[in-house]
């Protein structure tokens, strides 16, 4: 399969090496952050830089869009596809009917379009076990489907059909277990800086956590502190502190803390 993509943060970074492992070609990178274009360029064979998005003349079998979600139509205004090359979204929010509606609008040839999402977060210098990240996998016709699951094989041992609104509620489900975990740890860090404590101390515990979680099908048995306790003096004094060092983080564990107590409570 011969491969170009749209965009080199992250995903890109880490989709286009873990293809070219995989025996596909990388053709082309296009991304506005030349720089970004050149060091990915520079960890594969023989990809080249696309200066621009007209794509007219590229040898690629399929473009894969790596850019962010209010990216896409930007790039669909300006993109010139090869006819009947297919043009690969990676977002796990927008839907396969909305990148169809923009290729209907802006592109001038025929394009099948398809979506293949990893559920995994990426970051540049952190490597992957790419054969245990998940791939979802949806498509315009059955063919570009075949292909579309064909190359996530060839990278990951869990690959999978999965429609737009399966996409999207795991994309929720993500955000919760992955990015609100990581912002409220960062709050956590800054917490502890302000006390002149180090973040290392919370380090052993963070890993129970995840051990524990991890090791259940249902985190909820798991839970534990002053919310799950209904300690109402605890958490008193927790948001007297808070408030006094930081309103916003004051009604962030507000929250929480009611959520928790609601999800456990058992009535009499």
């Amino acid at each position: 399969m011969k491969i170009s993509f749209i965009g080199a943060g992250n995903v890109a970074w880490h989709l286009a090496q873990a293809f070219e492992t995989a025996g596909h070609i990388i053709c082309e990178i296009y991304s506005r952050d030349t720089q970004k274009a050149r060091q990915l360029v520079s960890e594969l064979y023989d990809a080249r830089i696309q200066p621009d998005l007209n794509f007219a003349e590229s040898e690629a079998d399929m473009l894969i869009v790596a850019a962010s979600d209010d990216a896409l139509e930007s790039i669909m205004q300006r993109v010139v596809l090869p006819k009947d090359a297919m043009l690969i979204n990676t977002s796990g929010s927008r839907s396969l009917a909305e990148l169809q509606h923009l290729v209907e609008i802006y592109s001038d040839v025929p394009v099948r379009t398809g979506v293949l999402y990893p559920l995994m977060t990426f970051t540049r210098e952190v490597p992957l076990d790419y054969s245990q990240i998940p791939f979802f996998v949806e498509a315009i016709d059955d063919e570009t489907e075949d292909i579309l699951l064909k190359l996530a094989r060839s990278v990951s041992l869990q690959v999978q059909r999965g429609d737009s609104e399966e996409r999207r509620n795991l994309h929720v489900a993500a955000v919760f277990a992955c990015n609100f975990t990581n912002h409220l740890l960062s709050i956590a860090h800054d917490l502890l800086e302000h006390e002149t404590l180090s973040f290392q101390l919370l380090k052993p515990l963070i890993e129970q956590t995840m051990q524990k979680a991890l090791l259940t099908d249902d985190p909820a048995t798991v839970q534990t502190g002053p919310a799950r306790r209904f300690d109402w003096d605890i958490t008193s004094h927790h948001l007297d502190y808070l408030q006094e060092l930081k309103p916003e983080w004051a009604s962030i564990y507000r929250l929480l803390t009611e959520d928790i107590r609601e999800r456990h409570f058992e009535p009499n």
